[in-house]
């Protein structure tokens, strides 16, 4: 069995994709999508701004033919090449062939058989961080190395995305590790049966087999479906043999809470998820507090379920259930706003508000567009001088990026702090009112999946946010501008989702008030 360093990156990341790599039914992989192009863009762009600091070589062969690919290589290893760029290096591992093909091989005093020089690993990295998953590939490489050139490597290097100098990679302690690794992923590649299936969506959606280890876990109602059951999480629950929703619905909170990963709180909520996933209705989260335990032993949403409740209670009850923000009011004028960005340029390129206006009956959006990286700060302050003109409205957004945004704008700026503060004030996180306050039946808190479930459809299906980074990008290279009309498109139907999500919290509470007092 061949085994290269990105099956092996690969299997740190997921069990499973390694597995369905070599054995699966390649028919179910999904062709890569646009952002998967721009991540291998973007790798070759950081391969060709380091490659800039070696005079290299890159040994000549086809790709696949990694025979011809080793010979090309100690050819000039045995020459004595400063730097070696793409080598292709073999090796054995029980029965098992390591095909190890480091970025850079550059060479340095020491002693090796070829001579009184030996070679050091350098592995290119998009990440900014030394992550562990690449310190054993570095570990890796630095093994198939050590057993090529019969002397022992005492370093290898990662270069990371945003630094200026390596990161030093310790081998004394990575190698063992990676050995750990091998073995696991040299027995995992032996059994007959594919790993568990755990979808963890930050890391599945740009995996090709992402759909079809989707309906797999659909299949089998996979507890990692349900928000907040992470990995660790997970092995928990299999120790205590809670392995369905039902199972999970059924348990009560002091099982959990005290385990690794879980609390007091953590453990309410995720139950609590589970018989909203199984009663497909949404729950409202009662909030902690010493005075009534008896609302956190139950934790339930209707108040008519909680058992010895003296008419007395119910107000304080019902004040307990209800959400800490302000949020069951109306105001006569509301701002929606949602930003489209692009990090690896620390570009906040557009800037869309939605301005509801309820007394007059109208609805406006604002498209805040810088076409250029220059433009930025112009179209922060339009946005400065139309929240301005609605001094009392409250700004709607999901997730805390466009307050830490607004916040980073004033400051690189140098915005007054009187306009830019009564601004900030009058922020409304919708995601944290919502998490903190509502379960819902739905597999993620997602902005699109929470909007999906009440109804809301996006004008552009397949549009996402890493979606508007590529095409963003495209625009810059093209100039074409129905990319800058797709994104605008999508920051609008943004800007309406998040509306969508308020007015339902607005609703939901409202009918929760209504109903409380008649019970």
């Amino acid at each position: 069995m061949l085994i290269n360093a990105e099956l092996l990156l690969q299997y740190q990341r997921c069990k499973r994709r390694p597995f369905l790599d070599v054995h699966g039914d390649k028919s179910r992989r999904v062709l890569e999508n646009d952002m998967l192009l721009k991540l291998y863009q973007e790798r070759v762009a950081h391969q060709t701004s380091i490659l800039t600091q070696f005079t290299h070589h890159q040994p000549v062969y086809r790709q696949g033919d990694w025979k011809t690919g080793v010979k090309a290589t100690l050819e000039l290893m045995q020459q004595g090449a400063e730097c070696i760029y793409q080598g292709v290096l073999i090796s054995y591992f029980q029965t098992h062939t390591l095909l190890s093909r480091p970025d850079v091989l550059v060479k340095h005093r020491g002693e090796s058989r070829f001579g009184d020089w030996q070679y050091v690993p350098v592995s290119i990295e998009l990440g900014k961080r030394p992550k562990q998953e690449y310190q054993v590939v570095a570990a890796f490489h630095a093994y198939v190395l050590a057993m090529v050139q019969q002397s022992e490597c005492e370093i290898a290097w990662l270069m990371l995305r945003g630094k200026e100098s390596g990161y030093s990679v310790d081998l004394t302690k990575w190698i063992p590790q990676m050995h750990s690794v091998l073995e696991e992923y040299i027995q995992t590649l032996e059994t007959d049966e594919a790993p568990e299936v755990f979808i963890s969506r930050q890391r599945c959606n740009l995996c090709p087999w992402y759909n079809y280890c989707y309906a797999v876990a659909q299949s089998q109602k996979h507890l990692s479906l349900l928000p907040g059951v992470t990995p660790v999480r997970y092995i928990q629950l299999q120790a205590l043999e809670i392995t369905t929703v039902e199972s999970l619905a059924k348990t009560h909170s002091t099982q959990l809470e005290n385990l690794p990963g879980f609390d007091r709180t953590v453990a309410a909520k995720l139950i609590l998820q589970a018989k909203s996933i199984l009663e497909n209705r949404p729950f409202v989260i009662p909030y902690q507090s010493p005075k009534q335990e008896y609302v956190l032993n139950s934790w339930a949403v209707d108040i008519s379920v909680c058992l010895d409740r003296t008419p007395e209670m119910d107000t304080e009850v019902t004040q307990l259930l209800l959400p800490k923000n302000d949020i069951l009011s109306t105001a006569p004028v509301e701002i929606f706003f949602d930003i489209e960005a692009q990090p690896d340029l620390n570009l906040n390129y557009l800037l869309g508000v939605l301005v509801v206006d309820r007394r007059a009956k109208t609805e406006q959006f604002y498209s805040f567009l810088a076409e250029k990286t220059e433009e930025e700060e112009f179209i922060w302050q339009q946005f400065l001088d139309l929240v301005w003109q609605y001094p009392d409205a409250p700004i709607y957004h999901f997730c805390v990026f466009e307050y830490d945004t607004v916040k980073r704008l004033a400051k690189l700026y140098h915005t007054p702090q009187s306009s830019v503060l009564p601004v900030l004030n009058r922020f409304v996180d919708v995601y944290e009112i919502l998490t903190q306050n509502v379960t819902l039946p739905i597999e993620s808190y997602a902005l699109k999946a929470i909007a999906r479930w009440l109804g809301f459809e996006w004008r552009d299906t397949e549009a996402s946010g890493m979606k508007c980074i590529y095409w963003y990008d495209e625009w810059l290279k093209t100039g074409d501008r129905s990319l800058l009309e797709m994104i605008q498109r999508y920051n609008e139907d943004d800007c309406r989702a998040t509306r969508s999500v308020k007015d339902w919290l607005v609703n939901f509470f409202q009918k929760f008030q209504k109903n409380s007092s008649l019970s």
